[in-house]
């Protein structure tokens, strides 16, 4: 989407002297805020294996192949969801099927703390995916409609943090909790929050037009978008686009090969990141659930300057492009330090090199999630996010198992990590070759080239 020229008072929210209107309120960034929550919940409920299956482990005599065939179900079943539930989402709205995607994994969280086999947890896992997958996409949708294009990057920020803030409180929380109730009470926590969430989605969520509390300035604000998608010749209540279209875009296949080399070592910190300060660093229960937080902190602050800083490049002036490339090729390669944490002596150094790493990933994945909004119309944002991220999450469902291979080949983490930094190199090289320019997908070359 071509960048808006902005000026100084156009870089914050109108107040009366620019607009001769009431000062616009701030609802939107209130519902940014709940889908940070959510993915909080999100990322809570996703990482209670990995900080619970050394212990789990223990019940169930697993070996480090059935480890990684549990951590990597969810990824499977997630990835294959993905696009049904970005059509879902388009189809039904976010205010639906964001709750009840939260619902479904909440059930399926607190029922971990029932399995008694191996094949009960892989089977629950994979119904985990199956919840989780509307998450991400609902939210892209959900900002796409509250905000315009020079705040979608703090909007997306916003609750990608969430995502990190979740990761950063899963390890001491579930490792609190295990360590005075034991494992299965960590699951039944995880899924209860969920279901929380979900109740008061449904009930406080609406769009702006039908939302309370929403002022005609705040409204002028939110509708900059139409006017943005207007000028590219988008349409917002345009048929979604069909899949296939998607598939035919170069642009496309740069967004789902660039977010698949960076999912791959995203995983690795929500699968075998607990394992290797426990197995590989020595660290008990105690160290796990104190330093096992760092990195996911780094992230979190990692994800706020991703949006502050592509934000500011346009209201610089910068091209979206360049904003996106720039953000996007630099976080990437940012991330293969974790290649150093493979060979420092130190467990200290590993943790600076690995916070390091997760922060550009956190810094990168929010001009990943902005993509969508950028190039097609507001119809079609949950589909194409979907598409992103079900190609990415192969690369979830593949990381816990070679990683867990190579692991158990080795005994050793240090080839592993070596490899996760060669992937991540090669998704900046895409994102910055594959993907020649960041504008709106035209229908009109879709449709003639599909035709």
């Amino acid at each position: 989407m071509t960048s808006i020229p902005a000026t100084k008072a156009d870089a914050a929210d109108p107040t009366p002297s620019t607009t001769g209107m009431s000062r616009a309120t701030k609802v939107r960034w209130a519902v940014a805020g709940f889908c940070a929550l959510g993915l909080a919940i999100n990322y809570i409920d996703r990482s209670a294996i990995s900080v619970s299956l050394p212990f789990m482990a223990k019940d169930f005599t697993l070996t480090p192949t059935e480890k990684g065939l549990i951590l990597s179900a969810f990824s499977w079943s997630y990835a294959l969801m993905q696009i049904p539930a970005g059509r879902l989402i388009d189809k039904f709205g976010e205010r639906v099927m964001f709750g009840a995607s939260v619902l479904l994994w909440s059930l399926f969280t607190a029922a971990t703390a029932g399995v008694s086999s191996f094949a009960a947890l892989l089977g629950l896992r994979l119904g985990l995916g199956v919840g989780e997958a509307g998450a991400y996409p609902a939210a892209a949708k959900t900002v796409s409609h509250w905000f315009p294009l020079r705040l979608r990057g703090r909007a997306t920020s916003v609750y990608d943090s969430g995502a990190r803030i979740g990761s950063a409180a899963a390890t001491p929380l579930i490792a609190l909790i295990i360590g005075l109730f034991g494992w299965q009470a960590a699951f039944l926590f995880a899924g209860g929050l969920g279901v929380l969430w979900a109740i008061g989605w449904w009930a406080w969520y609406r769009r702006p037009e039908n939302k309370a509390g929403v002022n005609e300035a705040e409204l002028a604000i939110i509708h900059e978008s139409h006017r943005e998608q207007s000028a590219n010749n988008l349409h917002p209540d345009a048929t979604p686009m069909r899949i296939r279209e998607l598939f035919k875009q170069r642009t496309v296949w740069g967004m789902m090969v660039g977010f698949f080399c960076l999912n791959f070592m995203i995983t690795f910190f929500l699968t075998w990141f607990p394992s290797y300060l426990v197995d590989e660093r020595g660290f008990d229960l105690l160290k796990l659930g104190v330093f096992g937080m760092i990195p996911p902190l780094a992230a979190i602050g990692g994800s706020w300057v991703g949006g502050i800083l592509g934000d500011y490049l346009l209201a610089r002036g910068w091209s979206l492009n360049k904003v996106r490339k720039t953000c996007l090729v630099g976080g990437m390669l940012v991330c293969s330090v974790i290649a150093l944490a493979a060979i420092a002596p130190e467990a200290w150094q590993a943790l600076v090199l690995m916070s390091i790493s997760y922060a550009a990933a956190a810094f990168t994945i929010v001009s990943i999630w902005c993509l969508p909004a950028d190039v097609v119309d507001s119809s079609t944002v949950a589909t194409l996010g979907s598409t992103q991220n079900f190609f990415s999450n192969i690369g979830s469902a593949l990381s816990p198992i070679i990683i867990g291979a190579l692991y158990g080949a080795t005994g050793s983490f240090e080839v592993p990590l070596l490899l996760t930094a060669t992937i991540v190199v090669a998704g900046a090289l895409c994102f910055g070759l594959v993907i020649k320019k960041v504008e709106p997908i035209r229908r009109a070359a879709v449709e003639g080239a599909s035709a």
